[in-house]
């Protein structure tokens, strides 16, 4: 993992926008910090002096702050205004790292849905689609702390801590040379314990992933194994899964806590080891109380946006394992299908598939395999054949939904006349496809449904429509003998109306009832 995704800034406009403002905050931070040293070095300088001062320890950066500070009721007021303006900005850059983290969540979680959907049916059932729902929804919120607490502290460490050391060199080049030394120490643990958090976070995702997956099965499921009285069953199964989350996530939240600890380590260690120097160079003489002063209070300033920098590095670190998924799906080239030209009206219309072959997600097999047939209007089509041959496939195909990898769909209007899928606007052509899956998804009103409930509502839907073409996907699969016998019929009566009905099933009885009934086989894809 980067420490910047440039992704994420090229990507979206928020994060853009808020980078620089939190650049030109962090310039600013950075000077009220300097201020705020020199008045308290000023303060103090008077009261802990063995002798009245008579040389100004600042040299020429005492121009920034006026000698007149050395009166407590001088510094205070100076202090005072310093506070309140690091608060405001601390308070700004908060308000605005919340925005900007709300809005690039909202509009990379938008465009992966929206990819993942041009992606096609076919990707997401080919295992993904849980992965994209957790990445989706819990994998991204884990952005904000990326945006909120890590992406400021890290443009602090490019802007404060450079200014803070070159300060530093111009009041003690002692001092500002032993925290240039222990500086690269903070990277370097950094990388050291962001490799061990990578692999953490990797098998967080994992885990989310897989809980997710199983979770959505049961949601899905739950009023059919309700109803058969099986609901308790999975309980084990999903608490299993919910532990091994459990000791995923306190494992990341440990290497957190643990890298906290080593960089605070670190860091107290470096300034002790300024603050001891200096104290023995102020025994000698070799430096002013004012300039030691000074040096003591911006030394863990030069330390802290970089230690800071670590611990929310880590914090964030599944957010940003999230990212990479979410852009891995980006990334990923939809299918073409179809082309430019108008698509016709499939009214009347017969769907002709030639030498119609599919390969597997993994290239293994071709399912269907040169398949061909044709379904005409007035009629019934049965695809019929073993479960993993294609026929769920053949369909998407034949919607436009899922472009081929050999042969041809097109069709034969009532003139005559063919028209390919591929010169044509697939959207449009799948747009007068009645299509009915094998898992309807009602949206909200289905999730009180069983299996059962939803196919029939779907199925009537399908029914109702007035679309020319009407695909169904194994429509009497979760139905019992009496709903299967009258879908038969309005099948049957779907085609008496002209309709050009492509059904897959299993159902004797609708085979029976089909006009045309086609046989889809697979192969073995030849080894390259």
């Amino acid at each position: 993992m980067r420490p910047v995704d440039p992704r994420l800034l090229a990507r979206i406009g928020p994060a853009r926008r808020y980078v620089i403002v939190t650049a030109a905050l962090g310039l600013a931070t950075a000077i009220i910090i300097g201020l705020q040293a020199f008045a308290i070095s000023r303060a103090l300088a008077p009261v802990l002096a063995p002798a009245p001062l008579t040389e100004d320890g600042l040299g020429w950066l005492g121009l920034a702050m006026p000698v007149a500070a050395r009166d407590l009721s001088v510094a205070l007021a100076w202090i005072g205004v310093l506070v309140a303006l690091r608060v405001a900005i601390t308070w700004v850059q908060e308000r605005l790292a919340h925005r900007a983290g709300v809005d690039v969540i909202a509009a990379l979680r938008a465009r992966v849905v929206a990819h993942a959907a041009r992606l096609g049916p076919r990707w997401v059932a080919s295992g993904d689609g849980a992965s994209i729902t957790t990445t989706a929804t819990r994998g991204l919120d884990g952005l904000l702390p990326y945006f909120v607490r890590y992406l400021p502290q890290l443009l602090l460490a490019c802007t404060v801590t450079p200014l803070m050391l070159l300060v530093v060199l111009d009041l003690d080049w002692i001092s500002a040379a032993i925290i240039g030394l222990t500086i690269p120490l903070v990277p370097i643990f950094m990388v050291l314990i962001g490799l061990l958090t990578q692999a953490r976070s990797a098998r967080h995702i994992e885990a989310m992933e897989r809980l997710a997956a199983r979770t959505l099965d049961l949601i899905s499921g739950l009023p059919t194994l309700r109803a058969l009285g099986r609901h308790l069953g999975p309980a084990a199964r999903v608490r299993e899964l919910g532990d091994r989350q459990r000791r995923a996530t306190m494992g990341s939240l440990r290497i957190a806590f643990l890298s906290g600890m080593v960089l605070e380590l670190l860091t107290t260690l470096a300034v002790a080891l300024v603050a001891v120097t200096l104290g023995f160079r102020l025994v000698y003489g070799e430096v002013s109380i004012e300039t030691a002063l000074a040096v003591l209070v911006l030394a863990p300033e030069v330390y802290l946006p970089l230690r800071n920098v670590g611990t929310h590095f880590h914090a964030s670190a599944d957010g940003l394992a999230a990212a990479d998924a979410a852009f891995a799906v980006l990334d990923t080239d939809p299918s073409r299908v179809g082309g430019s030209g108008p698509a016709p009206d499939l009214t009347g219309a017969a769907i002709v598939a030639t030498g119609l072959t599919v390969a597997t997600p993994d290239a293994a097999r071709h399912a269907p395999h040169r398949l061909s047939f044709e379904a005409r209007p007035g009629e019934v089509t049965a695809l019929v054949g073993p479960n993993g041959d294609g026929k769920s496939t053949a369909l998407l195909a034949l919607m436009g939904l899922l472009a081929g990898d050999a042969g041809a769909v097109a069709a034969r209007l009532s003139n005559g006349a063919t028209v390919p899928l591929a010169e044509v606007d697939a959207d449009a052509w799948a747009r007068q496809c009645a299509w009915v899956p094998q898992r309807p998804d009602l949206g909200v009103e289905g999730r009180t449904m069983s299996l059962g409930q939803r196919e029939r509502a779907a199925l009537a839907r399908a029914f109702e429509s007035d679309r020319p073409v009407l695909v169904l996907d194994e429509p009497t699969a979760h139905l019992d003998s009496a709903a299967r016998g009258d879908v038969v019929v309005r099948i049957r009566a779907a085609a008496a109306v002209g309709r050009t009905v492509i059904v897959a099933s299993h159902e004797p009885a609708l085979i029976g009832a089909a006009d045309r009934v086609v046989e889809v086989l697979s192969s073995r894809a030849a080894s390259g």
